[in-house]
């Protein structure tokens, strides 16, 4: 007998990694579409930046084709404070949170109970307000200022208010409606086998849950009073009780326009929006989206 002798099992050399360490390359679509995105950010943020740039001229530097003015004048944001316009601002800020609070009051409860309740004529009242969304108030002045001198509401900072929330009120509507159908009935019914009311399981189950759509409908009501020119110019008449918009109306003279000081009101006028949408975009977007996924 031959005894074979057993070889030796061969162990296969590993590989070497042949991708090198690091991030890997974006690809071109990423870059492209990422390219693009700075281009149009650059679009729409370039009139800003032209207005403080603007703002920071001297007047003798307003005709120089330059990108930077040679010196900067903060005096023109001076002139802002020290011209009365701070009362004007303030009658801004009163106008657009009245208006929002009274939108948010209206358009919780009337959105709640659509979404919760299937009603004869639901899908009615739903276009309807739909309907009033297509009005704009520039086609109905003449009627709206005749309705407020009959209120003796004219020149009044009521009368601003109930127009913005009038005309802001059927997206509100809509937007909290879609929020609050997108909530799991489930949820309140537990609320309620542990006790809790219709307003407890709405204030406490239901409203956290819908806020992205509540500050959804906060920020574009308040935006749209803050930035509405058309029925402050009509419903006011004294320079006191004007909105910040309508005030800086008086830098465009007949002959001669103020831009350096116009362009420092309009910076001042929207740091304001700015601030309020940078801290709450992320609920933005939410609220915007609600209904999109089943």
């Amino acid at each position: 007998m031959t005894v074979t002798e057993a070889r030796p099992r061969t162990v296969p050399a590993r590989r070497q990694a042949t991708t090198p360490p690091g991030r890997a390359l974006p690809s071109v679509k990423k870059v492209i579409v990422a390219a693009s995105a700075y281009v149009i950010a650059f679009v729409f943020v370039f009139p800003y930046l032209v207005m403080v740039l603007t703002a920071l001229r001297p007047q003798d530097e307003l005709r120089e084709a330059t990108y930077l003015p040679e010196t900067f004048a903060w005096s023109n944001f001076v002139t802002f404070w020290s011209g009365g316009l701070v009362q004007n601002l303030g009658v801004t800020l009163q106008v657009a949170a009245g208006s929002t609070i009274l939108v948010l009051l209206v358009a919780l409860p009337a959105a709640y109970y659509t979404a919760r309740h299937d009603f004869k004529g639901r899908t009615a009242f739903l276009i309807l307000v739909l309907i009033t969304q297509m009005f704009q108030p520039t086609a109905m002045l003449v009627g709206i200022y005749r309705e407020f001198s009959q209120l003796g509401l004219v020149d009044s900072v009521w009368s601003l208010i109930l127009v913005n929330a009038g005309f802001n009120l059927a997206f509100a509507v809509w937007i909290l409606n879609a929020y609050f159908a997108s909530i799991p009935r489930e949820l309140e019914e537990a609320a309620f086998m542990d006790g809790a009311g219709r307003g407890g399981a709405l204030f406490r189950v239901t409203l956290p849950l819908a806020m992205p759509g509540v500050v959804t409908a906060l920020i574009f009501t308040f935006i749209a009073a803050w930035n509405e020119f058309v029925v402050a110019l009509t419903l006011t008449t004294s320079q006191e009780n004007q909105p910040l918009p309508v005030a800086l109306n008086s830098f465009i003279g007949q002959y001669q326009v103020d831009w350096q000081n116009l362009f420092a009101g309009s910076v001042i006028a929207t740091i304001p929006v700015i601030i309020l949408f940078a801290l709450i975009e992320r609920k933005v977007v939410g609220g915007l989206t609600a209904g999109a996924v089943k």
